[in-house]
């Protein structure tokens, strides 16, 4: 019965450890000060900093080693720590940063490896899951709204290859230099230069850029910010819903607890003294 008992104590030891916020700051700490030393082996840099920065990275996937057992061994359930897919991720990053690759043919396979490490950010930070959990659930409907952009893309580049092309045959030749031009219309970079152009030869053409930035830049894109805030306010309610679903759940198990003592102290007070 000891062993149980010393293996629950260290469980929630670290369990403790595992939601501690100052250890989750120094989580975040290590993972910018991660990034900061990725950035510094892209410069031209003498041997001995190299070196340090080499043990450095070292030492910094070791953290994330020992981070990643406080957090499994923190878990009651350890099967529920593979349930989520962030554990998965963290895990995986983790045991391939620790094969040492670096001076084999996957070398760039472990530099990409160590550069993922900066996404595990947000497997930390419960707001930026909030945030990407919604962006990957407005998807579905986001794909409605890009592909009815696409249509519009398509008719207004394929009469623009129409009657632009003898104009500007590197803008508008084809369809597919249509398309590129296009967006560089939506994207505001020098369009007026391509409908000066046009206006030489189609007064008019003012109405067909105004258009298109009208349908593009303006109504589709509110609408991608639309639908994307609307999923991100369903996801944050649902985490309110679920803290407070916790909270009372917690309520309820110290309320039984509570009654379970008076009944106790009842019990002992009623008790009839020989």
């Amino acid at each position: 019965m000891s062993s149980p008992t010393k293996f629950s104590v260290i469980e929630s030891r670290f369990a403790k450890l595992r939601s501690n916020k100052l250890f989750e700051s120094f989580v975040i700490f290590v993972i910018v000060f991660s990034a900061l030393v990725i950035g510094a082996k892209t410069y031209d840099i003498p041997d001995s900093v190299s070196n340090a920065v080499a043990v450095l990275d070292w030492f910094i996937t070791g953290f994330f080693l020992v981070e990643i057992c406080i957090r499994f061994l923190g878990e009651e359930q350890k099967t529920r720590f593979f349930r989520s897919g962030w554990n998965i991720f963290d895990t995986i990053i983790v045991m391939v940063s620790v094969i040492p690759i670096d001076d084999s043919e996957l070398a760039i396979v472990g530099r990409l490896i160590r550069i993922f490490r900066v996404l595990r950010m947000v497997s930390i930070i419960p707001e930026l899951r909030m945030l990407l959990n919604s962006l990957l659930k407005a998807m579905p409907q986001l794909g409605y709204v890009v592909l009815l952009m696409f249509i519009i893309f398509y008719i207004y580049a394929a009469v623009g290859s129409t009657f632009f092309a003898t104009i500007n045959e590197d803008l508008w030749g084809d369809i597919t230099l249509s398309l590129l031009t296009l967006f560089r219309v939506m994207t505001f970079e020098d369009w007026t230069d391509v409908m000066y152009e046009t206006m030489k030869v189609y007064p008019f053409s003012w109405a067909y850029y105004i258009t298109f930035i009208f349908f593009t830049a303006f109504a589709f894109l509110n609408m991608i910010i639309g639908i994307v805030v609307n999923v991100m306010e369903q996801e944050h309610r649902s985490m309110v819903e679920e803290g407070l679903e916790n909270e009372g759940q917690e309520l309820a198990a110290i309320k039984a607890e509570l009654a379970e003592i008076k009944g106790m102290l009842n019990t002992l007070v009623n008790q009839p003294s020989k």
